[in-house]
């Protein structure tokens, strides 16, 4: 399946801002987040299709998966 990965703040760096990438049918969204090598203690949030979604969500052809790191403040 194909579906459009979108990275924010520092996960892209060394990576990319916006990619149709291609992945088997069965990938959850952690099997998309280690492919990308980001280790899952440091996403915050996801989201297909702007609605929040769980790491073991399944990504369907022509999604928008979208990934932010935790923001940490004071």
């Amino acid at each position: 399946m194909k579906l459009t990965v979108k990275l924010f703040a520092y996960f892209r760096d060394n990576r990319f801002v916006a990619e149709v990438k291609q992945y088997p049918e069965q990938a959850t969204v952690a099997d998309i987040i280690g492919d990308l090598g980001i280790d899952e203690k440091e996403v915050g949030v996801t989201m297909l299709n702007s609605r929040h979604c769980r790491l073991d969500a399944h990504p369907q052809e022509g999604d928008i998966l979208a990934i932010f790191p935790v923001i940490g403040g004071g």
